[in-house]
């Protein structure tokens, strides 16, 4: 039943996932085709232009993909505004742009390399006779070395198509749909069906793509007009099928953002769910990193999300000085107001701050209860923390304040690092003072006297061209102050649950909002 109810939430999301999967997918695929084959082409009698194009190349590739799709992010997001302020007018630099550039990028060695070795492997007396009938250089290149090295080339396109499509699971975070999309969600979630759904249509994705291509070569080979007539058609139903069921559906009026944990997902389902409800036409985009979604904010490539005071005022502010829960809200709010033009919409009533955990048992066993005491022991200690923990400046504020030194530093998804705390695999993890699951796996909070952690509370902000938009302002006014963190906590557990997801979770805890809200009458 939970299973069944799991995989028809998978394949509604299908249409959107594989439709933007498909298409970043192919036309990075078509842009690397475009800009390699003529420079491959262009290099066969300039050794050194060879040389340096499979070097720049081999480069690229030896760059982890999640790398080389982030890294895109921030160029084309300075470019934006630096045309913006010159020309009058910028683009997007969310999701789609970074993604194509990036995995285009990623495409090209293969098809350079092929197509240099088909090149280069054509015999030379073919050539010599191409010229001794008459043929000019460009004739012989078009008529003759070309179609004997299609077949190699067209091996390199499949190889770099297989690429492409599988990489192109890793765009999510930087705002790209794609069918990734399920492999992030349900890593954060604990939901292993959409997992492996996501996995499944990716590879499905890759075979049906590459024995198309396949299909195609075989007729390059055999000068057989069929198998190419049949592969091309082939791939074109391909891309209708994609495309077709979300160009039919019209596009959101209102993006909510979410970065890449299972609170985040709650709450952008509930903001979803009330803005809909308010008859407002809202879209998720899930799956960001904090500088990610905050750059897209200010940018008003997406228009409403849940931060953290804390995040903003150490991140983004850069500030390191320990100040009360109030004068933290009243600086972050105005200095976002000021400096980008961000509107606070209101707290949502709890804090989701940054905790060291530990077992039970091993708080017990080394007379640990803070962190002054645990600086005690730490050298010895291995601690855990997720994928931004060791790189953000709360980090540096906790080593400093309590000089803590730890034997190791393991960076592990947050699902995981829960039961590898209760299990002895870690001794400390950095978790979320509104997650659930400290509970549930039998840790302890240890206490900061030093007040090295600041504030975490958790509020709305909207995007600079909504600050006047009333409609929607309205619509998530009733949020505002009605989620306490015991709520929270057990909106969280529902959420990473197997009878349930994201979007149940916030259904429930709407309900409860109101259930409360009615008793306080």
């Amino acid at each position: 039943m939970i299973e069944n109810a799991q995989i028809a939430d998978a394949l509604a999301r299908l249409p959107d996932y594989l439709g933007g999967h498909v298409l970043v997918s192919m036309t990075a695929l078509a842009l690397g085709l475009a800009v390699s084959l003529p420079l491959a082409i262009l290099s066969m009698r300039r050794p050194a232009l060879r040389r340096i194009l499979l070097t720049v190349a081999s480069v690229a590739q030896t760059i982890p993909g999640l790398a080389l799709l982030a890294l895109f992010y921030p160029l084309l997001l300075a470019l934006a505004a630096l045309t913006e302020r010159t020309f009058g007018f910028g683009f997007s630099a969310l999701g789609f742009l970074p993604s194509v550039l990036a995995l285009a990028l990623y495409s090209m060695l293969p098809v350079l390399r092929n197509t240099i070795t088909g090149l280069e492997g054509i015999d030379p007396a073919v050539t010599e006779a191409a010229r001794g009938v008459g043929m000019t250089p460009r004739q012989s290149l078009s008529m003759v070395e070309l179609p004997l090295a299609l077949p190699v080339i067209m091996a390199g396109i499949r190889t770099a198509a297989v690429w492409v499509i599988g990489t192109a699971t890793l765009s999510t975070p930087i705002g790209q749909t794609s069918l990734g999309n399920y492999i992030f969600t349900g890593l954060q979630t604990q939901n292993w069906v959409f997992v492996l759904f996501g996995c499944v249509a990716a590879a499905l994705l890759a075979l049906a793509v590459d024995q198309l291509l396949s299909l195609m070569e075989t007729g390059v080979a055999r000068r057989s007009r069929q198998h190419i007539a049949f592969g091309a058609i082939g791939l074109a139903c391909l891309l209708a099928g994609s495309f077709l069921p979300s160009l039919a559906r019209p596009s959101a009026d209102y993006t909510v953002g979410a970065k890449p944990f299972s609170e985040q997902y709650v709450l952008a389902a509930l903001i979803q769910q009330r803005l809909s409800d308010s008859g407002l036409s809202a879209g998720r985009r899930e799956g960001l990193g904090s500088g990610v979604i905050f750059d897209s904010l200010k940018a008003n490539e997406i228009d409403v999300y849940v931060e953290y005071t804390g995040t903003i005022w150490a991140n983004q502010m850069q500030r390191s000085d320990v100040k009360s829960r109030d004068e933290v809200l009243h600086e972050v709010t105005t200095w976002l107001k000021e400096r980008h033009g961000i509107t606070f919409a209101g707290g949502l009533g709890f804090e989701n701050a940054y905790a060291l955990a530990m077992s039970t048992q091993r708080t017990k066993a080394l007379g640990v209860r803070s962190i002054a005491d645990l600086a005690r022991h730490a050298s010895g200690l291995t601690i855990a923390g997720d994928y931004e923990f060791f790189g953000r400046p709360e980090w540096a504020a906790i080593r400093s304040a309590y000089g803590l030194k730890f034997k190791s530093e393991r960076t592990m998804q947050p699902e995981f690092m829960y039961p590898a705390a209760e299990a002895g695999d870690v001794d400390v993890i950095a978790g979320y003072t509104s997650d659930g699951r400290i509970a549930r796996h039998g840790l302890v909070v240890l206490t900061d006297p030093r007040q090295a952690i600041p504030p975490y509370d958790a509020i709305m902000l909207v995007a600079p061209k909504r600050a006047n938009d009333r409609a929607m302002l309205d619509a998530l006014r009733p949020l505002t102050g009605a989620i306490d963190v015991t709520l929270m906590r057990e909106a969280n557990l529902r959420a990473t649950a197997a009878e349930a997801s994201p979007a149940s979770a916030a259904g429930w805890l709407w309900a409860e909002i109101e259930m409360l809200a009615s008793k306080k009458k």
